[in-house]
């Protein structure tokens, strides 16, 4: 439980942090190449705090790496937390498609004046483990 409910905040750290368009411009550039938070903030009709603020949520949800070099924090953009959206919005759809699946099994079961029962046609996977 504990596991399952720390990968839940994991992923809405994640959609929160790429629901917004300027941090998913600042993922983008981040990932083509290293650049300073004044960089970014050079890009973006915004205040240089509102960028490190941005940053920060990125930072958070391990989306961006920030380094101090110097004077400066640079940023850099964490592929391998794409790949993570990207397979948990993967598993989201099979799970979609497969109810669409079910729907649509229903739906095309037995026509009018066909003697089968449509009960029948519950899908495994919703009915209970107790129940026959």
């Amino acid at each position: 439980m504990v596991v399952h409910q720390e990968s839940a905040e994991r992923a809405n750290r994640l959609f929160h942090a790429l629901a917004d368009a300027t941090r998913r411009e600042i993922v983008t550039l981040t990932l083509t190449g290293e650049q300073s938070v004044s960089q970014l903030a050079r890009r973006f009709p915004m205040s240089f705090a509102a960028v490190q603020k941005h940053v920060a949520v990125l930072e958070r949800a391990g989306l961006v790496t920030k380094q101090r070099q110097g004077r400066e924090q640079r940023v850099r953009g964490n592929a391998d937390a794409l790949r993570e959206a990207r397979r948990l919005l993967d598993q989201l759809a099979d799970v979609w498609r497969g109810r669409i699946d079910r729907i649509d099994a229903i739906l095309a079961g037995p026509g009018p004046g066909n003697s089968e029962n449509s009960g029948e046609h519950a899908h495994a996977s919703d009915r209970h483990p107790e129940e026959p």
